[in-house]
């Protein structure tokens, strides 16, 4: 396994096939980056799915509902940044109002720049993203792929 630069700052998403490794920007998003490693240490994600994935844009997930409606009950303000939105890029799903994120995000598949300074950029993917790629399709997905785990790199044992 390769040596993280900041295991505090990176993330292990794992699928049922492989690992994604996310690199947290608490330089653009520190609150952003601060809810999401609290969720993580809580095992928040554990299972969620992925309810809404959409070919050449995104894979958006951190719903426990499944919906797309859920969240884990506390709203972000809203930490845009120039980051642009490029292949891999991890940015908070939100509603309407630029201060409704909550625990649901998106993995970019592609180039998706229309979404800069709109969305909270918190992180990338530096490793893994063929794993991405392969996240069954669907708004909504028919027996949709799920998170198994998603912690703190420092917090696990490799």
């Amino acid at each position: 396994m390769t040596e993280l630069k900041d295991p505090e700052n990176t993330l292990f998403l794992d699928l049922d096939w492989g690992r994604v490794t996310i690199e947290l920007r608490p330089d653009l998003a520190p609150g952003h980056v601060a809810r999401i490693k609290e969720l993580a240490r809580e095992g928040f994600y554990d299972g969620i799915v992925f309810h809404r994935v959409i070919d050449g844009f995104m894979a958006q997930t951190g719903d426990p509902t499944g919906t797309g409606m859920g969240g884990s009950g506390k709203k972000l303000e809203a930490e845009f940044s120039r980051e642009p939105h490029l292949r891999g890029v991890c940015s908070m799903a939100r509603a309407q109002d630029p201060n409704s994120a909550d625990s649901q995000f998106f993995i970019c598949f592609g180039d998706t720049t229309f979404l800069d300074g709109q969305y909270t950029v918190w992180g990338k993917v530096t490793s893994g993203m063929e794993h991405v790629d392969r996240i069954k399709r669907g708004e909504p997905v028919d027996n949709p792929d799920k998170i198994v785990s998603m912690r703190v790199a420092a917090d696990v044992d490799a």
